[in-house]
């Protein structure tokens, strides 16, 4: 998610969030030992999935793969006949969850049948796992997440973007996610690359469907290409959709026909298009055909007044200090464009939070995940924040909720994604299970707030028939956690296994693997 233009104090705010070059001074103080962080109303059901657009056509069962020696050191459940026994079903659908469920799942990793613990006998020869205390939701699906990071940051040269192709995979997993979009690159071979050596089962991760590298940025970060014009975005879509990336990602200084570029060549090649946009508002885009917009209406320029077009604003956050609620008619006007053309909306509030005064502090199974100059670097980032007079970001932050909020409710389709860069405080993992978390605090239910990160994304990939919800004949891609997110969606975070391609992974393995190397690999 990156010559940079002069933006406001609220907007530096948000400088390590790739929207422009970060001015923080890092520290040397160390973290502390065991940093701990401090601890609804009913709504109406969300809209239909038939409102949630699948961009990309419906993909096959892949057939299970044999899992490398490398990989296999993360298994706890060998792949095989397994029954889940006497566990409460969460199937991702927004229904209520079900007591006291058997889930079988067979040798092909797909689940063979889901049934009442007292009618549904595990078949002879199965391991059979007791789960009572325990839930089973579907594997999330990140739609806004990268395997790069924000290592580090000089105040001299801005922020340091790193790939995490050893590290993100792996804490993907542990913490339930078994499909993600990385929505943006800045190593689109490398991604590719990832995707393919997990699919094969050579490396643990997440199903990744590889955006391509950021089309449409004017410059200032090494990492982005500054390539300009329309022709050049034919040209990169086309070479990257050659290559192997399955969607592609406008980014802020795009101009409308630069953006038209993009998404008539992936289009032409049946490839989605998402954007984080500035120079081209929400409403234009639409028009345009793009398929997904990122980070909320945050980031929308539809609000500010007297924009000019294909400029990217001083201070492109400032939409939402001049439209203050979602029931002002603008607000509604572009819910109502967003639905007719059909585009989803990704929800990043993990990262967003971030920029806010009052911010939990990171959970200390993410400090321990950092390098330490990673670690450095993310607590003088809060401390800066911190510092700063009235907590100026806080009211967009809470506007952005109650936006995603009325805009599902209005029947609008919202995905999730952690986006873990922004001050180096989001990781893989830990930041999705946080956004999930902040869709609840938004005012959705933990039912709601699970379909989003589930069903929806699924859904939107094209790939809801086989994964995305707890359904007899899908793909066993689930997650085991103690508890009942349904009513208490912090749950989630007390993951047992990760089921993929047949195999159930233990979580503290993937994290242990990854300890401490978040900013290095």
């Amino acid at each position: 998610m990156r010559p940079l233009q002069r933006v406001s104090a609220i907007a530096l705010l948000l400088v390590l969030h790739v929207n422009g070059l970060a001015m923080a001074q890092p520290s040397a103080e160390q973290p502390p030992a065991q940093q701990v962080p401090p601890a609804s109303v009913p709504a109406p059901e969300t809209p239909p999935i038939e409102a949630v657009r699948a961009v990309m056509p419906p993909t096959p069962l892949p057939a299970r793969v044999e899992l490398s020696p490398q990989v296999h050191a993360f298994v706890s459940v060998e792949p095989g006949s397994i029954a889940l026994t006497h566990v409460r079903v969460i199937d991702g659908t927004g229904a209520p969850a079900r007591e006291d469920q058997t889930i079988l799942i067979g040798a092909d990793g797909r689940i063979a049948a889901i049934g009442p613990a007292a009618s549904t006998p595990p078949p002879r020869g199965a391991r059979v796992i007791d789960l009572a205390g325990h839930s089973v939701l579907p594997g999330w699906v990140g739609m806004h997440e990268h395997l790069f990071y924000t290592a580090a940051v000089d105040p001299a040269t801005g922020p340091a973007f790193l790939q995490m192709s050893h590290s993100f995979p792996l804490l993907y997993l542990a913490a339930g996610a078994t499909t993600i979009r990385t929505a943006g690159s800045v190593a689109g071979q490398t991604d590719i690359n990832m995707s393919a050596y997990i699919a094969a089962g050579q490396r643990a991760g997440p199903e990744v469907h590889a955006t391509a590298p950021y089309l449409g940025r004017a410059g200032g970060l090494p990492e982005i290409s500054e390539e300009r014009g329309p022709e050049r975005m034919r040209a990169a879509v086309d070479y990257w959709a050659g290559a192997g990336a399955t969607s592609f990602k406008a980014y802020m200084q795009a101009t409308r026909e630069e953006l038209t570029a993009i998404v008539t060549a992936a289009h032409a090649r049946n490839l989605p298009v998402t954007g984080h946009l500035c120079a081209t508002s929400f409403a234009e885009a639409a028009a345009i055909g793009i398929d997904n917009l990122e980070h909320g209406f945050v980031v929308a320029t539809d609000f500010i007044p007297n924009r000019q077009p294909d400029v990217c604003p001083q201070n492109p956050f400032s939409g939402l200090s001049h439209v203050t609620t979602p029931e002002a008619p603008a607000a509604q006007a572009l819910f109502a464009t967003l639905r007719e053309h059909r585009v989803a909306i990704t929800s990043t509030l993990a990262v967003l939070e971030q920029f806010t005064a009052a911010s939990p502090p990171p959970r200390p199974e993410a400090l321990i995940a950092m390098a330490a100059h990673s670690r450095d670097n993310c607590l003088a980032q809060r401390r800066q924040t911190a510092a700063a007079p009235g907590d100026p970001f806080r009211p967009l932050y809470q506007r952005e909720m109650a936006f995603e909020l009325a805009f599902a409710r209005s029947g609008g389709t919202l995905l999730v994604g952690s986006d873990p860069t922004g001050n180096g405080c989001v990781i893989a993992g830990d930041g999705l299970q946080r956004g999930v978390e902040l869709l609840v605090a938004a005012g959705f239910t933990p039912l709601e707030a699970i379909r989003i990160a589930t069903l929806n994304g699924a859904t939107f990939l094209g790939i809801a028939e086989r994964t995305g919800t707890v359904v007899a004949g899908k793909e066993a891609d689930l997650i085991v956690v103690r508890g009942d997110p349904s009513t208490r969606i912090e749950d989630v975070r007390n993951v047992r296994f990760v089921f993929s391609n047949g195999a159930g992974y233990d979580p503290t393995r993937l994290t242990a693997a990854a300890r401490g190397w978040v900013g290095i690999r």
